[in-house]
């Protein structure tokens, strides 16, 4: 029976990424299957830290139980603070939660450290999570990664529920010209410097070539100038989408070794490229897909680490084929049908 349903995504106005493509496909893989789908969104701001317990009691005003009289069937969540909207059928799949005051709390990717005002904020986060996600009758997340954090801070039990990237299907394989690919916003936890670190260990004139934006890219740029490798990398910015399937059908190899990933899409694109992926032994998601020697190469983090792997492929183009038709052959079945399935399942009709 098709269901009425509302979407739930907190958005940093003026801001797309990965998060927002996800939550914006479900809305239309669940209207795909059939069912009347609302996508409600809420603002949301992180600074200053006292501003988030405030856009969490902003969601926790919200009755989303019906609409105009007519009762609303189903309630999705998607991340922090959107699980706290009242509704007696929520439930959550978990892009993320707060992770700043999480798993990166202390570390280079937060503005969270151990001082007693950021203790207290991130005590209030948690203590929120655990009530508001205790709420949903089903707790589903996009990653085991993500399943493991939920469970490590929290003590509460989810499923994973994988799913392919939006682009995917309109990705293909093309003739290797050569180059190496960097994917995604250009932020510090994309690790983004690892690639051009490695870069300057690859003999030749290899290239790289970058996509994406993000307050990080200056910085890389700078790294850039230092290295002398001005005639080798190049910044595309935001690309359109048939550029960027032009882009993965072109490359010898995707470079993605973000700090502790969700998931990671550029995974999956890479592999429905038949492209392989160089990543590092600490980037989350990513190592639930990508296997050493197999579908790609697993290095440490180091920009020395990643330059070998990235020399390994420049000098082997048939092993890059092969590892990228491993990557391909191993993620090919990732489909939408279980995600919404298991979402939709037993849940109540008006």
């Amino acid at each position: 029976m098709p269901l009425t349903i509302v979407v739930c995504e907190a958005q940093v106005p003026f801001v797309r990424g990965g998060a927002e493509a996800l939550t914006r496909e479900l809305v239309s893989q669940l209207q795909r299957a059939g069912h009347l789908v609302e996508l409600v969104s809420v603002p949301f701001k992180w600074y200053p830290k006292d501003e988030l317990m405030a856009h969490a009691a902003a969601w926790r005003l919200l009755d989303l139980s019906e609409s105009c009289g007519r009762p609303i069937d189903l309630l999705i969540a998607t991340k922090f603070p959107t699980y706290a909207a009242r509704h007696p059928h929520k439930r959550l799949w978990l892009m993320h939660q707060y992770r700043a005051a999480y798993d990166l709390s202390g570390t280079e990717y937060a503005d969270f450290d151990h001082r007693e005002a950021d203790t207290a904020i991130r005590e209030k986060i948690r203590a929120f999570d655990r009530d508001m996600i205790g709420e949903c009758e089903r707790v589903y997340t996009i990653s085991q990664t993500t399943s493991d954090r939920l469970r490590r801070y929290n003590g509460l039990d989810s499923t994973p529920l994988y799913h392919p990237s939006p682009l995917g299907p309109r990705l293909r394989a093309g003739d290797d010209l050569g180059y190496f690919l960097s994917v995604g916003r250009l932020e510090t936890v994309k690790r983004v410097e690892l690639a051009i670190d490695g870069l300057a260990h690859v003999p030749g004139d290899t290239r790289l070539l970058i996509t994406g934006d993000g307050t990080f890219r200056h910085g890389l740029e700078r790294r850039v100038e230092e290295l002398g490798l001005r005639s080798r990398v190049t910044f595309l910015g935001n690309v359109a989408e048939a550029r960027l399937i032009d882009l993965y059908a072109g490359a010898r190899a995707v470079v993605f070794a973000p700090f502790d990933e969700d998931y990671g899409y550029i995974t999956l694109e890479a592999f429905a490229a038949r492209r392989p992926v160089i990543t590092a032994s600490d980037s989350g998601g990513v190592l639930e897909f990508v296997e050493h020697g197999v579908s790609g190469l697993v290095v440490a983090p180091t920009g020395v680490a990643v330059g070998e792997a990235m020399a390994q492929l420049a000098a082997s183009p048939t092993r890059a084929a092969q590892l990228g038709q491993a990557g391909y052959d191993r993620t090919r079945d990732i489909t939408w049908d279980g995600v919404v399935e298991a979402l939709t399942a037993g849940a109540p009709t008006s």
